[in-house]
């Protein structure tokens, strides 16, 4: 789930009708000084100040606080901002035009998973969490299903409020409240959605004094408004190369690639504080991986990163999901392993990581655990196209446990030290001199025609699973428009370019660019160049 932050979950709450509190996001203590003393004006009173920041209970972590005058108010947010609360820095900071309160109530709009269908729940007490109020006042508390096909009607809203002990004087108020609480949750497609406190004034206005928001990960496209930039609920702010890794899984449908960094700054040695070797690891599926993480823990390895590619990704997908493990420095090993997948076939895995680590010039050994469909054909893959990087890459299928194919890889990374044959990619190395060229959904594919004379088998045509490719007067060209190619029809195996390498003329190229790692990857050189001086 994609959190929002207070300031963006308030926006959202605005737009569906609600009135907020009068206010100002600020990132430095002298905007917080002044946003105060606009804000308290002629009037007097005072402001809030409070720290945005994915975390609850912040009043009793000092995180928001009441302040009197504009020099106050500069002085707590010098002493917020800055701040690292659970991982995260805080870099703004919301000032807000102090409530006059008369009372506070509690709204909420969550997905209940179980019963497939919104919950709503109201409560005439707030300002503490629910399930406090609602073991001390339980008949404060009502909660109602609703029906996403006619969604909270007003009727349905004001029988909710009647079944709590607010006033009989607020029910239409509280019902109108309610409803707009709804339209807030369906516009923003939120997985929930909170107002704790929703606050009556003394002068009779309902405003929400604070929100907590969740957006459903596969409904962020659809809402560039909100300003989020990774569908991911993690515990730390985003990485450079976590951004990368999320561009590759958004702008490709096929499968999932999910990707966080555990250790952020690998020491040199690329060991931790307790000894454990770090390594780069490759989950498929869910269950699998945390078997197979439990596994490495046996034998002294910490993780780096969590990966996951299932779903039945292309060759493509792996291939990009093994360059960006690579990417992060110090690596003493490689573990991809998962859960025994019958419907994805696993020679499009198999091909992914032959491409990428010929491409970065595998430096570490590797173990692949392919455990599925066509796992054989997948190893062999493994074995034949990877035996002369100068590194071990050992390949494993579902009969052989996460523990043996952990202890393998321990086996490897305590054995003697390897001299990697750097840099050889499957792909064409040199200028085509007669091209010919398509677009991929991802990327381009290009052969050199000149190159394939000399070839009579022409074994990249048999070779292609998707059979998109022909002999057209002794030259390979697609037997499909190339806007059928570019929509999908080419599903990126890369079985063509791998054939191709091992067994012709090494003509083909098929280019598949990871925006933003080039540039991660020169910026990494140049930090341990500066360590290293």
């Amino acid at each position: 789930m994609a959190r929002l932050f207070e300031y963006q979950g308030k926006d959202l709450l605005k737009r569906a009708g609600f009135e907020i509190p009068p206010g100002k996001l600020v990132s430095t203590p002298e905007d917080a000084e002044s946003a105060a003393r606009e804000l308290i004006g002629d009037s007097g009173g005072g402001v809030v100040v409070k720290a945005q920041v994915w975390v609850t209970g912040r009043k009793s972590k000092g995180l928001i606080k009441f302040c009197k005058t504009p020099e106050t108010a500069r002085e707590a947010a010098s002493e917020m901002l800055g701040q690292i609360v659970k991982n995260f820095p805080i870099e703004n900071v919301l000032v807000e035009k102090m409530l006059d309160i008369d009372r506070e109530l509690f709204a909420a709009v969550l997905v209940d998973d179980a019963a497939q269908a919104p919950i709503v729940i109201f409560s005439s007490f707030g300002g503490s969490g629910i399930e406090e109020i609602a073991r001390e006042h339980p008949e404060a508390v009502a909660r109602k299903h609703i029906d996403i096909k006619v969604g909270l009607r007003d009727f349905e809203a004001r029988e909710l409020v009647r079944q709590t002990t607010l006033d009989r004087s607020l029910y239409n108020k509280a019902a109108v409240a309610l409803v707009n609480l709804y339209k807030a949750a369906h516009m923003g497609e939120t997985r929930s959605i909170e107002i704790n406190p929703l606050i009556v004034t003394k002068d009779g206005k309902w405003v929400a004094a604070d929100c907590h928001a969740t957006v459903d990960d596969y409904a962020v496209f659809r809402h560039p408004e909100l300003g989020i930039e990774i569908a991911r609920e993690l515990d730390h702010p985003i990485t450079q190369l976590e951004r990368i890794a999320y561009n590759v899984e958004k702008s490709d449908y096929r499968g999932t690639f999910y990707f966080f960094q555990i250790i952020q700054n690998i020491p040199r040695d690329g060991k931790t504080q307790n000894g454990e070797d770090i390594i780069g690891f490759h989950g498929a599926g869910g269950g699998g991986s945390m078997m197979s993480m439990d596994a490495l823990g046996k034998y002294n390895f910490a993780i780096a990163n969590f990966t996951d590619t299932s779903g039945n990704p292309p060759a493509s997908k792996v291939y990009r999901a093994a360059k960006i493990i690579l990417a992060q420095p110090h690596l003493r090993g490689y573990f991809a392993s998962g859960s025994g997948v019958a419907s994805q076939e696993q020679f499009h895995s198999a091909r992914g990581f032959v491409k990428a680590f010929r491409e970065v010039g595998l430096s570490i050994p590797a173990v692949i655990r392919l455990g599925g469909n066509k796992e054989e054909m997948a190893i062999e893959i493994l074995k034949t196209m990877l035996s002369d990087i100068g590194v071990p890459v050992e390949g494993y299928g579902k009969d052989d446990s996460a523990v043996f194919c952990a202890e393998r890889l321990r086996k490897l990374v305590d054995g003697s030290p390897f001299t990697p044959k750097g840099p050889d990619p499957i792909s064409n190395p040199d200028p085509p001199k007669e091209p010919y060229s398509f677009k991929t959904l991802t990327g381009r594919w290009t052969v050199d025609h000149a190159k394939c004379t000399d070839c009579d088998a022409k074994p990249c045509v048999a070779a292609c699973h998707p059979n998109i490719l022909e002999l057209k007067d002794g030259k390979i060209v697609l037997n499909i428009t190339e806007e059928e190619a570019q929509k999908g029809r080419c599903t990126e195996c890369l079985a063509c370019e791998i054939t191709c390498w091992h067994e012709a003329g090494h003509a083909i190229r098929i280019d598949l660019p990871i925006e933003g790692l080039h540039e991660y990857l020169y910026q990494q050189e140049e930090t341990i160049a500066q360590e290293v001086s």
